[in-house]
């Protein structure tokens, strides 16, 4: 019998002809664990996935997203972000398990929900947000490579920190106007090619729009990402 990943409940399974084919895509978290998922659905912006409401929206983009688009330095870099789930107490406390805390086996969990959107998304090379030297060594692992690798995507290191400042304490504007915190890295490699980020959490979408415009920038055709959170 498979535990749940996150409350190690015994988990039972039908046994029917298709549960048999596709067992490699068997869930590692139960049904009342995934019932605490708020999956993002309805109508969303179509830049960033946030569920749109009526006051908070510019035609099909979110207030952000539409600052962001106005916004001569950042416009036009980031051409999509898919994210999977809200950002409830219960997913913040799953990433912190797999992130801060060093329970890489969490990633599993996200697995077959990564796996199906990423059938709706066409690209040419995949990367990840890369950490400080600092973070890497805290956590032992980047959580968007590890994400990648077990959803069998391939990355390719094409961006490196040159600043690690925290942006979360800094209000829009400032977060708007903060130098350039990436520098590319195999600029060949990106040449008219449509690049893919992975990534865990969209919150501001400062960081995926600096890495997107120093791919762009270096010769990269587009730019989407994913990400498990919104």
């Amino acid at each position: 019998m498979n535990r749940c990943l996150v409350c190690d409940e015994g988990m039972k399974q039908a046994l029917t002809w298709r549960s048999l084919l596709k067992q490699a895509e068997a869930r590692a978290i139960c049904e009342g664990c995934e019932g605490k998922l708020n999956r993002i659905t309805g109508d969303t912006c179509t830049m960033c996935s946030r569920e749109l409401g009526g006051d908070h929206m510019t035609g099909d983009l979110c207030l952000d997203c539409s600052r962001w688009e106005r916004n001569r330095e950042w416009g036009g870099y980031l051409s999509k972000n898919i994210a999977l789930f809200h950002y409830n107490e219960y997913l913040k406390d799953l990433i912190a398990k797999y992130k801060y805390r060093g329970d890489y086996a969490l990633a599993e969990v996200f697995v077959p929900f990564l796996k199906e959107r990423l059938k709706e998304m066409e690209f040419d090379l995949v990367t990840a947000i890369p950490l400080s030297d600092e973070r890497l060594k805290e956590r032992g692992f980047n959580q968007g490579k590890a994400l990648a690798d077990l959803v069998g995507l391939h990355t390719v290191e094409t961006l490196t920190r040159i600043h690690t400042e925290k942006q979360s304490k800094k209000s829009r504007q400032e977060r708007m106007s903060l130098p350039q915190v990436f520098q590319v890295m195999q600029s060949d490699l990106l040449e008219q090619k449509s690049i893919l980020i992975i990534d865990d959490i969209y919150t501001t979408g400062t960081t995926l729009r600096h890495a997107a415009k120093a791919l762009i920038t270096a010769g990269a055709k587009e730019v989407s990402s994913i990400t498990l959170a919104r």
